[in-house]
């Protein structure tokens, strides 16, 4: 069987939106103004890097970078990239009814749609968080796959939903709480999945109000993690996926793009890669 492994990136433009949906600095000048760098900055530094090595890639854009960075997002769009949902402030699809759900979910398609000329195929959910109606609401407006879940993680897969599984209760009796998780039903949702040791924010970019926050780890060694997982996939699969989560806010800055030009070339160096 020939090798087929098929590396991406999905680029999270979280920039602004990041800070007031999940990063704790919707308060600060300061936070707002590394949103800000992510979208005007390090947007156009991934995609002069893209053009130089002829990879077209995926760009999940909350809508309100969307709208807050119109010339760098049409900069993404005008140089082929794909461009996926990302909720607009990346708002946690868990805390919110289906109706603010819904909401949210219509008006990104709608800008996504304005931008790119198509309507969205892709999702990656703010956070990472499907909430109970997420997949539903999904397919009802045509989309066909998802890169939130982490079910498997090099191999696609179906996305389930109603799986149920019962929180320990220690004021009550153990007998009520000692059951096994719940599978649901699989739908026509495809899962491309998601991986934290194959993002780049968790270890590469300083969060105040996170209190496992790094920023300060030495991308040679985020590097070295990557390549170890790939070599794996490589060594191991003959069919695969490999797709890497990157920011702006991360990837932007000139040490992170030297890791992935480093990583990029290495790919690139092995038969049955794309």
């Amino acid at each position: 069987m020939a090798k087929e492994i098929l590396c991406g990136f999905g680029v999270d433009v979280d920039a602004v939106a990041g800070w007031l949906g999940s990063y704790g600095g919707e308060d600060s000048p300061d936070d707002i103004s590394r949103g800000l760098f992510a979208g005007e900055v390090g947007s156009p530094r991934l995609v002069k890097l893209f053009e130089r090595f002829g990879v077209k890639t995926t760009w999940f854009i909350p809508g309100h970078s969307i709208e807050t960075f119109p010339e760098q997002m049409r900069m993404v769009a005008e140089a082929g990239h794909e461009i996926g949902i990302h909720g607009y402030t990346h708002e946690n699809p868990i805390a919110m009814t289906r109706e603010q759900e819904t909401e949210v979910l219509d008006k990104c398609i709608d800008l996504v749609t304005k931008l790119s000329g198509k309507r969205p195929t892709g999702y990656v959910a703010p956070w990472w968080e499907f909430s109970n109606v997420t997949n539903e609401l999904l397919l009802e407006r045509g989309i066909k796959y998802d890169h939130s879940l982490m079910h498997n993680d090099f191999t696609p897969y179906y996305v389930r939903v109603g799986d149920s599984w019962t929180k320990i209760d220690y004021s009550g009796k153990p007998s009520d709480w000692m059951v096994p998780l719940k599978r649901g039903q699989e739908t026509d949702l495809i899962e491309i999945p998601a991986s934290w040791y194959l993002d780049d924010l968790p270890p590469m970019m300083f969060i105040k109000k996170a209190p496992n926050s790094h920023g300060f780890v030495n991308p040679r060694d985020i590097e070295e993690m990557w390549r170890d997982q790939f070599d794996w996939v490589y060594a191991e699969m003959d069919y695969g996926v490999f797709p890497f989560t990157i920011h702006p806010d991360v990837s932007g800055r000139p040490q992170v793009l030297k890791m992935l030009e480093r990583l990029i070339e290495y790919i690139n160096g092995h038969d049955g890669v794309r």
